[in-house]
């Protein structure tokens, strides 16, 4: 299908395309908030003195790798784990970075640094919910590209 067709189908009005589009997003959230919030929680109680963008930082690396740890274990019931553990990779980075971005971004902006405080989660978690929806729906719509 050429560009100008793709353009011309596309729509944001798929209800099936949402759902898709955020049950695939709700599984990545769960799997970055891992990684995320257990290195935020690990500065906070160990109370090493290390700057707030570099605990950010690493708290994007390991939501990233506990996404995609979660992601391989999800689709090897589907496929060969080698191929689960390819497939988990190639997912959409864009995707995965926003998200966490989006987390630290509302934990910074709350509480002022690298802090999980109970009532801030939900909030961390919504953002990251949200900012990465319409490009998962549009990836899914446009591209017919999933991890699931």
């Amino acid at each position: 299908m050429e560009a100008t067709s793709v353009a011309a189908d596309f729509n944001w009005k798929c209800q099936h395309t949402w759902r898709r589009a955020a049950k695939n997003t709700m599984w990545c959230l769960i799997g970055c908030s891992i990684g995320d919030f257990g290195t935020i929680l690990f500065f906070q109680f160990t109370g090493i003195p290390w700057p707030v963008t570099a605990i950010m930082a690493l708290a994007v690396v390991n939501g990233l790798l506990t996404s995609i740890a979660l992601e391989t274990v999800i689709l090897s019931r589907q496929m060969a784990p080698a191929s689960a553990f390819r497939t988990a990779c190639g997912m959409s980075l864009i995707s995965m970075i926003s998200m966490e971005v989006a987390m630290n971004i509302v934990d910074v902006l709350v509480t002022g640094g690298a802090v999980i405080i109970w009532w801030v989660v939900p909030l961390m978690l919504l953002a990251g919910f949200l900012t990465p929806l319409p490009y998962n729906y549009w990836r899914l719509k446009a591209l017919n590209k999933a991890c699931h």
